[in-house]
């Protein structure tokens, strides 16, 4: 597939850039994007009521975006940098930072964050719940206290420890001469023991030693609990510098999001941050109807979809389209000139996780003209005027939907 996002169009691009009163809506549906099997003759879009989506999807041009390369399989940060315009290869954010950012914990120079999860690990020693039965966020708060207390520091490297929604957390290593060049202490699958970190550098050798320490007395601390017995560590990283989206488009961004991760991410890319309440679809939705007309690109993110495609529950995942079709009228009505809809990436009932299938965009202006098709759906895009492109496309299109680029040339 051919790249038409090169060096020299993203130097192009920068000088087409104009800044403008209007407004564009990007709603990332999480894992949207899904696929049949002998099991499943439909995907979740397809067997999914949405009138609103079709509706819409009539007016618009469709078409599928692949996230990173053809065949990668991408996670949820690459993903989202992809759908802000950002290269994912050149511009590489790892999870830990972003957790820590959406929790609002002040990392500094030389800092290592990871992404947590507490899980549950029976009596031979092997994980047999990686979620912990995805335990309410009240008692991970618990327990993050608990652990805060009893271990603030280990071989010299203070350990700052903050809770996020339902079972994960953030943990932070602040001391000298630490590396995030470390793997994982995550089997990510359940029936294998937790695996110590392993140095990848000389340098990360007093990183991992911290880090297998904490999870050593992590687990001896919570070895009482029927569930949250073990904690999970990854994506180990240090805070990148990445330009603003003010910087490379001319825009006032804003984050409608109720997961610390993505709100992590839209902050490192100069998005101001929504407080969401209740942290529901009709707290985004209060969100979005407060935005003034300032707030030239608003992100808005619902998570519900790739739960449901991670746990493998078709029913689940069809629910969670359904409630942004609901919403679409109300969303809609707030005012925006551009509009795209779409996921960071696929997440397929079938194979429980993320995957390389394309996935599926609309993108909308006010101006009408589409390409006709009766629904949105991953047959439907695969036959729009869009094509197959990469995702990092999706803000230049978006970007001339709302009249933001000059013409190029005389």
């Amino acid at each position: 597939m051919a790249d038409p996002f090169s060096a020299d169009y993203s130097a192009i691009l920068g000088d087409l850039v104009q800044v403008t009163e209007s407004r564009i809506l990007l709603i990332v549906m999480d894992g949207l994007g899904d696929m049949r099997s002998r099991e499943l003759p439909r995907t979740p879009l397809e067997a999914a009521r949405t009138p609103e989506l079709d509706r819409l999807a009539k007016e618009s041009a469709l078409g599928r975006l692949v996230p990173v390369l053809p065949g990668i399989t991408p996670g949820s940060g690459p993903g989202h940098l992809a759908l802000f315009g950002y290269d994912p290869i050149e511009f590489q954010i790892g999870r830990g930072v972003l957790e820590a950012v959406g929790l609002d914990v002040p990392l500094a120079e030389g800092d290592v964050a990871a992404r947590g999860n507490f899980c549950t690990v029976d009596p031979s020693g092997k994980v047999s719940d990686r979620r912990a039965g995805r335990i309410p966020t009240e008692k991970t708060q618990e327990l993050c206290a608990r652990i805060r207390k009893a271990v603030s520091e280990i071989d010299g490297c203070r350990v700052i420890i903050e809770p996020g929604m339902s079972h994960r957390f953030c943990v932070v290593f602040r001391g000298k001469g630490l590396s995030a060049d470390l793997s994982d202490a995550d089997p990510q699958k359940e029936g294998k023991p937790i695996p110590a970190v392993q140095a990848r550098s000389k340098s990360a050798a007093k990183a991992a030693k911290a880090v297998n320490r904490f999870v050593e007395e992590v687990g001896k601390l919570l070895r009482k609990e029927p569930k949250a017995n073990g904690a999970l560590l990854r994506g180990f990283s240090k805070k990148p510098e990445i330009p603003s989206m003010k910087e490379k488009f001319g825009l006032e961004p804003t984050c409608i999001a109720t997961y610390p991760m993505y709100r992590g991410l839209a902050r490192l890319v100069g998005m101001a941050v929504a407080k969401v309440d209740p942290p529901s679809m009709e707290g985004e939705q209060k969100c979005l109807l407060a935005m003034d007309r300032r707030q030239t690109f608003v992100y808005f993110h619902w998570k519900a979809t790739d739960q449901a495609g991670e746990d493998g529950n078709f029913e689940q995942k069809v629910a969670a389209i359904e409630q942004v079709d609901k919403a679409l009228p109300v969303l809609l009505g707030a005012g925006f000139d551009a509009l795209a809809i779409s996921g960071d990436h696929s997440s397929p009932v079938p194979m429980k996780g993320h995957s390389w299938h394309p996935v599926p965009v609309l993108v909308w202006n006010k101006w009408g003209g589409g390409d006709g098709l009766d629904r949105f759906s991953e047959t439907s895009c695969n036959g729009g005027s869009l094509g197959i492109i990469p995702m990092k496309c999706l803000m230049p299109l978006l970007l001339a939907h709302a009249m933001k680029l000059k013409k190029y040339g005389a």
